[in-house]
């Protein structure tokens, strides 16, 4: 198991590290929440170890050499600093049970995009803004690496750019 990862990010290149970190990452609508009084969106995710995934040797079968899963999980902490607004894109955000699978966080023109696959998004409006990133507790094993199909991806818009922002609800306090 690898030490526990604890990032920050003030700008496009460190935002990047951790959009990697975070792809994959499972989400619950209810584990999501917009403080506005300090301006700051918090979230609790089941964060897939990109930074393990190549180090393990795997059998024909997909377990690791020694008959173990091969991959982890763990929670991880994502904090969103100087936001002022939160709108959604294609989210439903009625079903607080509803699980997400976050695909990217990116710079916008006045914020922060999280991009989830299906092709809903929230939209962090912040004319400056700080992200951080800590893993929480633990990793657990898992034979289960995430993989995409390029062709689904495309299907549904998603290009790996960032997208016009879409006037949307705002995110439930």
């Amino acid at each position: 198991m690898s030490p526990p990862i604890r990032l920050r990010a003030e700008d496009d290149d460190d935002l990047a590290v951790i959009s990697a970190c975070l792809q994959d990452a499972l989400v619950p609508i209810s584990e999501m929440c917009f403080l506005p009084e300090e301006r700051r969106f918090v979230m609790v995710v089941n964060r897939f170890k990109w930074e393990n995934a190549g180090a393990t040797p795997m059998e024909p079968n997909g377990a690791g050499q020694d008959g173990e899963a091969p991959f982890e999980r763990t929670n991880c902490g994502v904090r969103i600093d100087g936001v002022e607004r939160v709108q959604r894109r294609a989210l439903d955000l009625r079903d607080r049970r509803q699980i997400l699978n976050i695909l990217a966080l990116t710079t916008t023109g006045d914020g922060l995009e999280l991009v989830f696959s299906g092709g809903g998004a929230l939209l962090f409006q912040a004319a400056t803004w700080q992200c951080c990133l800590k893993d929480i507790g633990e990793a657990w094993p898992t034979a289960r690496r995430p993989c995409h199909d390029i062709d689904k991806l495309a299907d549904i818009g998603y290009t790996g750019a960032t997208a016009p922002a879409e006037a949307g609800d705002r995110l439930p306090q």
